[in-house]
C-alpha cells in the first residue's frame, strides 16, 4: 500500500487504538469510562433493549450517527462499542483528514475482513466537516457492511449529511448532561485514586453543582474546570468560592451565530414574545446578548415581531422597536443592550394581533396565483384629456363627499371583488 509523506501506512496513521491514557493526559481524558458500567448520562438511550444498550453489549449491526453537543459522550460511546464488538477501531477527525485517507482506511478494512474476518469500526469525529460529495466515499463500504461507521457531529445531520448516508445509518440524538450527571462525574474524578485526583482535594456538593452549572451539560468542560481549580489548591484543601471564581472566570456560552443553536435561540425569543411571556423574553434575549449575538440583528428581529405579532393591536409597538434599534445603534453594547430588553418586554406585554401578517400573506397568495388584471377604470387617474375619453376615472366616487362609496364602490379587480383579507380574527 502507498505510504504517506511521513512513510507511514495511511490506514494505520489514524488508528490510535484503545490504549489507556497516560498519567500526563488531561483529567477529562483520564476519566473517560473504561467500560459501559462507568458511562454516565443518556439514560433515554440506554434502557434495556434500546439500541445503545445492545451496541454496548456487542450487538451492533448498523452504522450510527451520534448527534449531540460537545462533551456528551460521542467519542466515548464509539470506543466502548468498539471494545464490545471486538472490532478494529480506527478513529480520525474530519478536520484533519481528507477523502484520500478515508479511501486508504476503507481499503485496509476490506483487506482485514478478507484476511482475518475482523470488521473495522470507523469513528469519524466532526463528520459534518466533509462536504456532501466527500461523504459519498463512505457509501459503498457502509452499504456492503465491510465497515461499521460511527460518525459524530454537533451539527444537525438533516442539514449537514447527505440523505444517502443518513438512510444507511441510524441517527442517535445525545442530550446535554444533567447537573446531577456532572456532579456524579466530578465526585468520581475527585475520589478515583489512579485516573482521578485520588482524594487530593475536598469539595461539597454545592461547589460541584456550581462547576456543573458552568459547564452547560458538557462533561469535558466540567472536568477541565475541576482540574483548573485543583491545580491551584493545596493537598486537602476545600474547593471554595474564591477558587471557583478563579477557575470559572466569565461563563462562555456554547453558541454558533451561523449554526442551529442561533436559530433555536431566536425562535425561543420570538415565540416567548408571541406568547406574552415577559420573563422568558428577558432570559432568551439576555442569553443571546451574553453569548455575543449582534445587537443590530436582534433589533431587526424585534422590529419584525412588532409588525408580525403585535401589529394593529398596538401600532405604537413598532415605534418602540424602531427607537430601540436606533438607541442600540448609537450606544452599542453593553449600554445599548438595555434598550433592546426594554423593547422586547414592551412587545411581550403588548396586545397581540396577526391580522396584518395574515392579510399580507393571503394577498401575496392571490397576487401569485391569479392573473394580473388591469386596474379598474374608475380607479385610474385621468391625467390627460385622452385618458378621460378612454374612460379613466369614470364612475369614481369621492368618499369624503360620498360616504356610501365605501360600501358601494369596489376597489379590487373584478375576479377578487368579494375577497376579504380583514375580518373577525
Amino acid at each position: 500500500m502507498a505510504k504517506d509523506l511521513f512513510g507511514q501506512d495511511p490506514a494505520a496513521a489514524f488508528d490510535p487504538g484503545l490504549d489507556e491514557p497516560s498519567a500526563a493526559a488531561p483529567l477529562a481524558d483520564r476519566m473517560r469510562p473504561a467500560g459501559a458500567e462507568e458511562f454516565v448520562g443518556q439514560a433515554h438511550l440506554l434502557g434495556e433493549g434500546d439500541l445503545l444498550e445492545r451496541a454496548l453489549a456487542g450487538d451492533l449491526t448498523q452504522s450510527l450517527i451520534l448527534w449531540g453537543p460537545p462533551g456528551t459522550g460521542k467519542t466515548t460511546l464509539a470506543r466502548l462499542i468498539a471494545r464490545a464488538t471486538k472490532a478494529r477501531f480506527v478513529a480520525f477527525s474530519a478536520v484533519l483528514s481528507g477523502v484520500k485517507e478515508v479511501r486508504a482506511i476503507m481499503q485496509h478494512a476490506r483487506e482485514e475482513l478478507a484476511r482475518e474476518g475482523t470488521r473495522t469500526l470507523l469513528f469519524v469525529d466532526e463528520i459534518h466537516r466533509f462536504n456532501k460529495a466527500q461523504q459519498d466515499a463512505f457509501l459503498p463500504f457502509v452499504e456492503s457492511g465491510q465497515i461499521l461507521l460511527i460518525g459524530a457531529t454537533t451539527e444537525n445531520p438533516s442539514f449537514e449529511l447527505n440523505s444517502a448516508l443518513l438512510s444507511r445509518a441510524r441517527t442517535v440524538i445525545l442530550q446535554p448532561h444533567t447537573v446531577e450527571d456532572l456532579v456524579l462525574l466530578l465526585r468520581r474524578a475527585i475520589d478515583m485514586p489512579e485516573r482521578g485526583l485520588g482524594g487530593r482535594i475536598r469539595a461539597a456538593d454545592d461547589a460541584l453543582r456550581a462547576v456543573a452549572n458552568a459547564a452547560d451539560g458538557d462533561a469535558r468542560r466540567a472536568l477541565n474546570l475541576l482540574e483548573t481549580a485543583a491545580s491551584s489548591m493545596a493537598d486537602g484543601a476545600e474547593l471554595d468560592e474564591r477558587v471557583l471564581a478563579q477557575a470559572l472566570q466569565r461563563k462562555v456560552l456554547a453558541y454558533d451565530k451561523a449554526g442551529e443553536e442561533h436559530y433555536n435561540l431566536i425562535s425561543a425569543l420570538h415565540k416567548s414574545v408571541r406568547n406574552s411571556d415577559a420573563d422568558a423574553t428577558v432570559y432568551w434575549l439576555t442569553r443571546m446578548l451574553h453569548a455575543g449575538e449582534d445587537g443590530n440583528y436582534l433589533a431587526r428581529r424585534l422590529i419584525r415581531m412588532a409588525v408580525e405579532d403585535v401589529g394593529l393591536a398596538d401600532p405604537f409597538a413598532l415605534r418602540v422597536a424602531l427607537d430601540a434599534a436606533d438607541a442600540f445603534h448609537r450606544l452599542g453594547p453593553p449600554e445599548g443592550d438595555l434598550a433592546l430588553v426594554q423593547a422586547a418586554v414592551y412587545l411581550a406585554r403588548a396586545k397581540k394581533s396577526n391580522a396584518l401578517y395574515r392579510a399580507h400573506g393571503e394577498a401575496l397568495q392571490d397576487v401569485e396565483r391569479t392573473a394580473a388584471e388591469p386596474v379598474p377604470l374608475h380607479l385610474r387617474n385621468a391625467a390627460t384629456a385622452l385618458m378621460c375619453r378612454a374612460g379613466y376615472g369614470k364612475g369614481y366616487r369621492y368618499a369624503h363627499d360620498d360616504p356610501a362609496a365605501t360600501e358601494e364602490m369596489t376597489c379590487l379587480p373584478p375576479s377578487l371583488a368579494d375577497r376579504r383579507y380583514f375580518g373577525p380574527r
